[in-house]
């Protein structure tokens, strides 16, 4: 850690402060110039979907993405400073956010490159999903406590299930599945970013709590260590505002399956670390709609060979409703709010 290395004794909130502060200055500095970069090698941008909402067409095309590099490069900085990576759950977070982000990035550059909106498969996607989120899940199991590795938390009702050996498939499911609905919200300009930031925030205090004594005052499952978590989400929010001073609309640049995989994949890791993927569910509640809304799609144009919703994604059902995109941004960042509100309820003692 860098204050250690000045010899400052530095607590988790001092520590998660400077994180924070440290990832949204090196986001702000490195923007424009990523930007340039990003602008002079794709000379197109990022292929817009024909069969997306027409009007993303003429206000979207020659965008260029894999603007998650900002996220990820300048919130890795920051962990590496700041945060204690001798801890597992540190460095696993690192794991995933570094395997995600290569997956990501290679998606993006075959896009970029052969401008096509599909590149690597489905298949190919959930391999690399699947896998990394096996071993991350391994690898947080061995760091907690044998009392509760399989336990999953039931907010509200103050209390936990042993889901046993389901646990490992269960957490795999989360993390991959928080990944691909992170991804599919990052539609419209500062929709994925606002939410995340929403998400990241509430984790933090949660990551806080479940390493502390006032996990057993809240009757949350202690995890030794977790605190640390903390300084990681902090980092992540930093680099997530800093990166929407150019992704509000109208976009500068797009975060990409760059950002959006391995953002995805780290939340839902930070969940399963804290043992709590009901409160994901509920916070993340409009990335569940927005995954939802597709496999419902799917299914009933399987079934009717006709569209349940008018577009999916849900945000650009809202679009084709004739709802503007700053206004279905406003609106669902409005929903991710009062959903971490919900959450935070969790945390009081009726």
């Amino acid at each position: 850690m860098f204050l250690s290395w000045c010899g400052i004794e530095a607590s988790v909130l001092l520590r998660a402060g400077a994180a924070f502060f440290s990832s949204l200055l090196l986001s702000l500095v490195l923007g424009y110039p990523l930007i340039n970069f990003l602008h002079h090698h794709q000379h197109k941008g990022q292929p817009i979907r024909s069969d997306g909402p027409q009007s993303h067409l003429a206000t979207k095309r020659g965008t260029p993405t894999m603007g998650g590099l900002l996220i990820l490069g300048t919130a890795i900085v920051s962990i590496l400073l700041f945060a204690n990576i001798s801890y597992h759950f540190v460095w696993v977070s690192l794991l995933v956010l570094i395997i995600y982000g290569i997956t990501g990035f290679v998606d993006d550059y075959i896009k970029v490159t052969k401008q096509t909106p599909n590149a690597l498969t489905a298949k190919a996607k959930l391999f690399f999903q699947f896998m990394t989120a096996f071993v991350a899940v391994a690898i947080i199991a061995a760091a907690t406590p044998n009392a509760v590795e399989s336990e999953l938390s039931i907010p509200y009702f103050k209390t936990a299930i042993s889901l046993s050996w389901l646990y490992l498939p269960f957490a795999v499911i989360v993390i991959s599945g928080t990944s691909n609905g992170v991804n599919l919200s990052d539609g419209l300009d500062g929709l994925a970013t606002g939410l995340l930031i929403l998400s990241f925030s509430f984790f933090a205090v949660i990551a806080y709590i479940a390493g502390s004594p006032l996990a057993t005052d809240m009757s949350m499952l202690y995890i030794p260590r977790s605190q640390e978590i903390t300084v990681v989400c902090s980092a992540i929010v930093g680099s997530c505002l800093g990166f929407l001073w150019f992704n509000a609309p109208k976009a500068k640049v797009f975060m990409g399956d760059t950002g959006s995989l391995a953002l995805g994949a780290l939340l839902g890791t930070v969940a399963v670390i804290v043992k709590q993927e009901i409160l994901l569910a509920i916070v993340g509640g409009v990335f569940v709609i927005e995954t939802l809304s597709v496999m419902i799609q799917v299914f009933w144009y399987k079934k009717t060979g006709k569209r349940f919703f008018r577009m999916a994604p849900i945000h650009h059902h809202f679009e084709q409703l004739g709802w503007k995109e700053t206004t279905v941004v406003f609106r669902f960042w409005l929903a991710g709010f009062i959903l971490a509100l919900i959450g935070l309820c969790s945390l009081i003692n009726f």
